[in-house]
């Protein structure tokens, strides 16, 4: 697995290896034994385990998993826009550029460095990718994980040169869950959305919570800061935080194709 150091900070370890395509991954610990990993390739979070070693992020094994392919799987940056449309890819480039860790990252508003092992990371754009989108930025990205086992992403964009531009962005998250019947989604109860298997059509949700019984693909509008994604069957709650981001989109994602019910360990995707 290539080179390997350890960098302690409050009994906090830090740690760099690199994935079988030789792209340095850092795997962030704490000392109850939970862990994350973040992959340069797209600054992606690949693996999200609690103190038991329990996986909470899902990973497809079909995927093409070689730059500059995006891996299907974990957290996904999406960034410049999310979604398909414009020149751009679906989802922009963000996913499948690699990342640099920023030594010298300017400091947050808030002391999220405290008692949490996190990394800095940093994308700025290519020639190739100012011909697609011209547009100069630095993104930065913090990923760190809490005493408590949370996993926080911090995003930051800045302009470089001064001229207005406008983009969209997500993390794309794919959280493990175990039959999705079981599966229901809590707070976002009297929200509208954009239904995109229905010519994003906008409708209210009705419903006291979301559950599963078919494909979804939607987009709730001015959400709620705080959700949770309840797993009946495993007995576990993913409660999802968010700040400065108005919008939720909630999507079911078939694996291999073929009828739902066959898909029980299929992803599920919460953005």
């Amino acid at each position: 697995m290539g080179h390997s150091a350890a960098v302690w900070d409050s009994r906090l370890a830090l740690e760099t290896t690199k994935d079988w395509n030789g792209i340095e991954q850092i795997i962030l610990r704490n000392p109850q034994g939970a862990s994350a990993r973040v992959s340069l390739h797209g600054g992606q979070v690949t693996s999200w385990r609690n103190e038991r070693g329990e996986e909470l992020l899902f990973m497809s094994s079909k995927g093409i998993l070689k730059h500059p392919k995006a891996m299907r799987g974990g957290i996904p940056i999406c960034f410049p826009q999310f979604g398909s449309c414009d020149s751009l890819e679906q989802h922009g480039f963000a996913r499948n550029k690699i990342w640099v860790v920023d030594d010298d990252a300017p400091p947050l508003p808030t002391n999220d460095s405290h008692w949490k092992s996190f990394v800095d990371l940093l994308l700025k754009p290519s020639e190739e990718d100012l011909k697609f989108w011209p547009h100069s930025f630095e993104f930065r990205l913090r990923v760190s994980l809490g005493m408590d086992g949370n996993l926080t992403l911090i995003s930051r964009v800045r302009n470089v040169n001064g001229k207005p531009f406008s983009f969209s962005f997500a993390y794309h998250s794919y959280l493990s869950v175990s039959d999705i019947s079981e599966v229901r989604i809590e707070g976002l109860e009297t929200m509208d959305y954009f239904d995109n298997l229905c010519k994003r059509e906008r409708f209210t949700e009705q419903g006291d919570a979301i559950t599963f019984e078919s494909e979804i693909d939607r987009v709730y509008l001015s959400s709620p800061n705080c959700i949770a994604v309840l797993d009946h069957e495993r007995k576990r709650t993913y409660v999802l935080r968010k700040e400065g981001l108005p919008d939720v989109a909630d999507i079911i994602d078939v694996v291999v194709v073929a009828d739902f019910s066959q898909t029980p360990e299929g992803p599920m995707r919460i953005v």
